[in-house]
C-alpha cells in the first residue's frame, strides 16, 4: 500500500528487538502480540486461493500500517491491528484489510523482499496486481478490491510508489485475470456437463462469446486491412514505426514480416486513465481520456492520432 515499508529509523529500533524476541521464541511483549484468529483466518483463505504453503509468519506489530520483511532469514508479515480496523471502518468493508495483507504477501511471493533496494514502482504494482487477483478469487468485487487503495494511496507518484491511478489499474488487471480464469473454468465445467449429457453444441451465449473473441496470433501473413484500423498509435521514441489500434482493440506493429499483435487495450476504473495496454512488450502503458499514452511515472510517451 502507499507508504508501506517506509519505516522510520525510530520504528526500526522498536522492531529490531521485537523480531529478535520472535527468533529466540521468547514470549512477545503486548505491543507485538501474536496475530488474532480473524487475521490468521484471512491469511489461510489467501493461501488456499493461490494453492501455496505459507513460508512466512504473520504478526501484529507496533508499526504504521503493514509490511513484508525478512529478519534473520525468516519472512514475516507485520501489521498494525488498529490500522486494519480503521481502514475497514473507513471504507465500510472488511475486504480493505484483506487487500492490504494480500499486497504484503504478494511482496514475499514475488521475491521483492529478497532485494535490499527498497520499495519501487514495479514491485508495488506487481503486489497490487497480486492483491486484485487474490481478492477476485476470494469473491470480492472490483470495487471492494480497490477500496483500500482509493483511500490510502497518493494521487501523485513518489520516488518509491506509483500514483493512485496506476495502482488501481494494477489491481484491476489482477482482478480481471482472475475473473477470466473463473469464467473459463465455469465454461469448461459447463461444456463437460453438456458433453456428458450428449449435447456437443455450446449454448448460444458461449457461441456469441467465442465469436466476439479476437483471433490470437503473433503475426499476419499479409498486411493489415484498413477496415480493421481504428486509430494510429504514435510512440515518441519510435515515430517512424507504424503502430495501429484495431477495431478489436488490439495493438498491432507493422513489420517487414507483416502485422504483429503486441498488446490489447483494456479498461480501468479510473476517469483520468480509463485504459491501459495488456502487453508482454509494453509494461505499465496507460491511456488518458484524450488519447495520450503515459508510462508508470505519468510521463507522456505517445498518443493516438
Amino acid at each position: 500500500m502507499n507508504r508501506l515499508n517506509r519505516i522510520s529509523l525510530a520504528l526500526l529500533l522498536v522492531l529490531t528487538p521485537l523480531l529478535a524476541a520472535v527468533a529466540e521464541t521468547v514470549p512477545a511483549p503486548e505491543s507485538y502480540a501474536a496475530t488474532k484468529a480473524a487475521p490468521r483466518d484471512v491469511i489461510g483463505e489467501i493461501i488456499d486461493v493461490i494453492g501455496l504453503k505459507p513460508r512466512f509468519e504473520v504478526r501484529s506489530a507496533n508499526i504504521e500500517n503493514a509490511a513484508a520483511v525478512i529478519y534473520n532469514g525468516k519472512r514475516y508479515i507485520l501489521y498494525n491491528e488498529s490500522f486494519l480496523a480503521a481502514i475497514n471502518n473507513a471504507v465500510h468493508t472488511d475486504w480493505a484489510g484483506v487487500s492490504i495483507l494480500a499486497h504484503e504477501i504478494g511482496h514475499h511471493l514475488n521475491g521483492h523482499t529478497l532485494s535490499r533496494q527498497g520499495s519501487n514502482h514495479a514491485d508495488e504494482l506487481e503486489a497490487d496486481e497480486f492483491s486484485g487477483f487474490v481478492l477476485r478469487k476470494m469473491g470480492a468485487s472490483l470495487e471492494e478490491a480497490q477500496a483500500a487503495m482509493k483511500v490510502l494511496s497518493d494521487e501523485r507518484s513518489s520516488a518509491t510508489h506509483p500514483g493512485r491511478s496506476y495502482r488501481l489499474a494494477a489491481i484491476s488487471k489482477g482482478w480481471g485475470n482472475a475473473d477470466a480464469q473463473l469464467l473459463a473454468s465455469a465454461n469448461g465445467q459447463q461444456r463437460e456437463s453438456q458433453a456428458m449429457a450428449g449435447n456437443s453444441q455450446p449454448p448460444q451465449q458461449a457461441r456469441e462469446q467465442l465469436r466476439q473473441q479476437p483471433v490470437r496470433t503473433n503475426t499476419a501473413s499479409q498486411g493489415l486491412d484498413n477496415r480493421l484500423v481504428l486509430r494510429k498509435v504514435v510512440f515518441n521514441n519510435a515515430p517512424d514505426e507504424q503502430f495501429f489500434l484495431t477495431t478489436r482493440l488490439q495493438l498491432v506493429h507493422m513489420t517487414e514480416r507483416g502485422a504483429r499483435i503486441i498488446g490489447k487495450l483494456a479498461r480501468t476504473n479510473n476517469r483520468n486513465y480509463p485504459f491501459y495496454f495488456e502487453s508482454e512488450y509494453l509494461q505499465g502503458l496507460f491511456v488518458t481520456d484524450n488519447g495520450v499514452l503515459v508510462n508508470q511515472r505519468g510521463q507522456r510517451v505517445g498518443h493516438f492520432s
